[in-house]
């Protein structure tokens, strides 16, 4: 059934904001996560940002997926930057020229009718379009919604599963810390070390123009950023061996709830959808068997050039939390990592922090060194509720929906205080805070409880 109306939560003040930040960040077409610091459509922000969407119009939550998925290769793989052709060049870095997605990526699929990067994002997608579509079903119906997404969402898998499986344990893998999307963190930083940084005068960062720089990446490690996308494109976009390979488990959990969801959108146009349930849970076996660490009490990333696993503790880690079919003992150990001395939700934090409070690369405001997002606690928030830590999750929930107000929906906040960093009128966070506003586990917006268990609690 679609989302039932609720007159006390369509006037509240945050919904009002939280729609106000949306639409001006509403191109027409998709949502850019930030009108100055990020003026292209982003992969994964788009997933984010249809999940809230679909409480303002179900429509344009469809037509960010939409939008988005138009430009995916032929390959399958689905772009981390659409780039809009009105916006300059330099505007943002990299740009278009930078990336030459029609011509270094055409071996791959790239399309010839708009500019894409030629890295990938986190894959949502699947998720996203399925909880869009229990929005309002009746027009998804209609406009054949689901049935046009599940094939370029079935490739996407398929190019996952298949070209990123570098390791041959079946798990995908990352080959540039953008792909993770917590592009900062210090688990990046011993794989990143062998890379040798591009030239300082060979790029110059739009990013500094819009945030402090002590909040930012360094240069050095904004150096060797460029040079691994620099190699990937000069190598046409061809998946194989590079110097920086690593399976993590926040992309991969995501891979797998997503799975679960490519499922259910598989029965509800009429096909089965058992064998992607039960690729969804030998992915999860796979998860377990090569990133669960028990003396850390959570995931960790492995790199498959240095041949293990990343001690780093980062809030990737407890992202599998999300999966309904990890082990009672797993989950209990991964809430006890979150609300321990490591992460201190609840307690010394208000939001799950993006890196160890006691690590020695802690930083509270440099970008996914220690500042909390709001992404990575939406997901937490409900991980925690699907298994039934529901004091924790409620916790969780009206802490996110305070600082999403009180910070003016910024990027990401100091995990101890809530305020803000990066830009404000955030895409994703203000499209998390309707989301969290529209389905809190309560009589009056219940809808929470019955789409966790279409996440893969039970079967098709």
């Amino acid at each position: 059934m679609p989302v039932a109306y609720d007159p006390a939560v369509h006037a509240h003040p945050l919904r009002v904001g939280a729609a106000r930040v949306l639409e001006e960040n509403w191109t027409g077409t998709s949502t850019v996560p930030s009108r100055s610091l990020y003026p292209h459509q982003w992969s994964w922000d788009s997933a984010f940002i249809a999940i809230g969407l679909r409480h303002l119009s179900a429509l344009r939550a469809q037509t960010e997926l939409e939008t988005l998925l138009a430009a995916q290769w032929a390959d399958g793989r689905v772009p981390h930057i659409v780039f809009n052709p009105s916006v300059p060049l330099d505007a943002y870095f990299p740009s278009p020229d930078f990336w030459r997605s029609s011509r270094a990526g055409r071996a791959a699929g790239a399309p010839r009718g708009v500019e894409t990067s030629g890295i990938v994002q986190p894959p949502v997608h699947a998720l996203a379009a399925w909880l869009v579509h229990l929005a309002d079903p009746e027009l998804s119906r209609a406009r054949g919604f689901l049935t046009r997404l599940y094939p370029r969402l079935a490739a996407w898998h398929r190019y996952l599963l298949h070209r990123r499986d570098l390791g041959g344990a079946g798990l995908a893998c990352v080959v540039h810390p953008w792909e993770q999307g917590m592009d900062n963190a210090p688990s990046w930083d011993a794989p990143l070390a062998r890379v040798t940084p591009a030239p300082a005068r060979s790029f110059r960062r739009a990013d500094l123009a819009h945030g402090a720089p002590e909040d930012r990446p360094t240069d050095l490690d904004y150096g060797r950023y460029v040079r691994l996308a620099a190699d990937y494109r000069d190598r046409g976009y061809a998946d194989g061996p590079s110097g920086f390979a690593v399976e993590d488990p926040s992309f991969n959990a995501l891979l797998i709830a997503s799975e679960h969801a490519l499922a259910r959108i598989a029965h509800e146009l009429g096909a089965a959808g058992t064998a992607r349930h039960a690729r969804a849970e030998r992915l999860t076996a796979a998860l377990i068997d090569r990133l669960w660490d028990p003396a850390a009490g959570q995931f960790l990333c492995r790199d498959l050039r240095g041949g293990g696993l990343l001690p780093e503790r980062g809030v990737s880690g407890l992202v599998p939390l999300i999966l309904p079919t990890l082990p009672h003992d797993t989950v209990v150990q991964l809430v006890r990592t979150l609300t321990g001395p490591h992460f201190g939700l609840g307690t010394a934090t208000r939001l799950a922090p993006s890196y160890d409070l006691l690590g020695e690369a802690f930083d509270r405001h440099r970008y996914w060194r220690g500042p909390a997002w709001f992404n990575t606690n939406w997901l937490l928030e409900r991980g925690l509720r699907a298994h039934g830590e529901r004091a924790h999750a409620d916790a969780l929930r009206r802490a996110l929906l305070d600082t999403a107000g009180r910070s003016g929906f910024a990027e990401y906040v100091d995990p101890y205080t809530g305020a803000a960093c990066g830009a404000t009128g955030f895409g994703w966070t203000a499209a998390l805070a309707l989301d969290l506003l529209h389905t809190g586990d309560t009589p009056a917006t219940g809808t929470q409880t019955s789409e966790l268990r279409d996440m893969g609690g039970d079967r098709a």
